[in-house]
């Protein structure tokens, strides 16, 4: 096991040169974090985690096991993407003609926002500050801060506080009470 007074990276995972890990991240089994990448403090990558070249990942974000992360997305502070959560860089690959890095579509996921299991960002969007991604959505088009989103391909299903229980009819949160005026 790799330790560092600052941070934790399993044995079993490969840190390329020139990479940013802040104070108080954990990077578990089998992680790959590739050169040029930063990752914020408190941060953790369950198993299987790819971090893909010059990727930008902020404080107290969560990746769950099986994620790639790949160049081109930035996840903001507080970002959570579940187990097996899928970005893409390229809307149309090909093996043959590679665009290389300077051509991939820009994803970002805002503030707080949560991607559920499975569910897929397709590139070029950005998913806003709390908005919740349910499993197994397909997200095809920007996300409006704190809209539940559901369904192939995603629409909004919903509300969610920032605390990430959903909305009732007021926009107002019946767990802790916070109200929301001017939601989309």
């Amino acid at each position: 096991m790799v330790r560092n007074m600052s941070y934790f990276v399993h044995e079993s995972s490969y840190i390329d040169d020139d990479v940013v890990i802040g104070d108080g991240t954990k990077i578990w089994h089998f992680c790959h974090v590739q050169s040029g990448a930063v990752i914020g403090k408190d941060c953790s990558l369950g198993q299987n985690v790819n971090i893909s070249n010059r990727v930008k990942i902020g404080d107290r974000v969560k990746i769950q096991n099986n994620v790639s992360v790949y160049e081109g997305v930035e996840l903001e502070d507080g970002v959570f993407c579940g187990p097996s959560c899928v970005f893409t860089n390229d809307l149309t690959p090909r093996a043959e003609f590679p665009k290389g890095h300077e051509n991939y579509k820009k994803t970002i996921v805002r503030h707080g926002a949560s991607i559920g299991a499975n569910a897929t960002v397709v590139c070029g969007h950005e998913v806003g500050e709390y908005a919740m991604i349910a499993a197994g959505a397909v997200v095809t088009k920007d996300v409006p801060p704190h809209a539940l989103m559901a369904g192939v391909p995603a629409a909004r299903i919903g509300w969610v506080c920032r605390c990430g229980n959903i909305l009732n009819e007021e926009l107002k949160c019946p767990v802790c009470g916070q109200s929301y005026e001017a939601l989309e």
